[in-house]
């Protein structure tokens, strides 16, 4: 089953002690990186995203850190939960700090997309849990968590479990005053510097202001806190749910309307920031509410992971 990052002496891992020296290298030694950096190599460094429209506009690349900002209810959790699952597959190893739920929460949500079904059978969910060993962990703490403790973590999980990536839901659950915008951009940079120096690719979950409609789509102008933590960050993402589709199909019963909506999207991830890739824009996508999935297209079939083969498989259509 996943793993329990147990209880654990984290102080050895509350500060780095690398004196610097380390660091100090001859320039020839970058040479890879520049010819990687100019000839456009870089583009597919990095995981996937879960849907082969986006080809390699958005990738999650190690040393980066992503964050990941919306209006509470709007589904940032579940949907960077379907990209861990993804990242998964694909051979990753991952941890998720999930501050605001428990693991049994975190965990039956990813069920239900990997088994691509609102209720696997016992037998699936067990499979799926051995699975995920020695790709999957947790840090089963919920409540507020020490901006400091949550470092320690993420560095212990890169250095003793050779984690890809880490995530962190949410910075406001690190110990931090939602007005404290200095301690907020301390605890990014210092999460950003980890990634850059491990290898490491942290995701990180925030909050978007309290506009005057859930219906307004917001830009990285509305995220919380400190303006720097965008400037700090490699990659700021948005998820926006659909808000005024959901009203229109309350309110019609019109079969015309309800065929025009269905290819109207559910929910919209606004890329607002890549530092090391040109690209920015939306990605369309569909929510499946019996699996939890989050598709690219109206019309596309739900997805179940093949454990035999490592690979998702789509559902047989009737």
């Amino acid at each position: 089953m996943p793993r329990i990052i147990p209880d654990i002496d984290f102080d050895a891992y509350l500060r780095d002690q690398d004196d610097g020296r380390a660091k100090v290298r001859p320039a020839s030694e970058f040479v890879d990186g520049v010819v990687r950096l100019i000839h456009g190599e870089q583009e597919t460094n990095g995981t996937a995203t879960p849907w082969p429209k986006v080809e390699n506009r958005l990738r999650f690349r190690p040393g980066e850190t992503t964050l990941w900002a919306g209006v509470n209810g709007h589904g940032k959790s579940g949907l960077l939960g379907y990209v861990v699952l993804d990242a998964l597959v694909a051979g990753d190893r991952a941890c998720i700090a999930s501050l605001e739920m428990p693991p049994a929460a975190t965990l039956g949500r990813m069920c239900r997309q990997a088994a691509g079904s609102s209720a696997p059978t016992p037998e699936w969910i067990r499979r799926f849990h051995a699975w995920t060993d020695d790709r999957l962990w947790l840090y089963a703490h919920q409540g507020q968590a020490h901006a400091d403790r949550m470092l320690a973590v993420a560095r212990y999980c890169r250095r003793e479990l050779g984690i890809d990536l880490v995530v962190i839901d949410s910075i406001m659950k690190c110990g931090m005053a939602p007005d404290d915008y200095g301690a907020q951009k301390n605890f990014v940079d210092a999460l950003c510097a980890l990634a850059r120096d491990t290898g490491l690719h942290v995701h990180l979950v925030h909050h978007i202001r309290k506009g005057e409609s859930e219906k307004s789509v917001p830009d990285k102008f509305d995220i919380k806190g400190a303006g720097e933590i965008v400037d700090l960050v490699d990659n700021a993402l948005i998820v926006y749910r659909n808000k005024r589709k959901e009203s229109q199909l309350e309110n019609t019963t019109d079969p015309l309307k309800v065929d025009e909506l269905s290819g109207v999207p559910d929910t919209v991830l606004i890329c607002e920031k890549q530092r090391h890739f040109s690209w920015e824009g939306r990605i369309n996508l569909w929510f499946d509410r019996n699996s939890q999935q989050f598709l690219e297209h109206a019309k596309s079939a739900r997805r179940y992971i093949d454990f035999s083969n490592d690979e998702w498989k789509t559902e047989w259509r009737r």
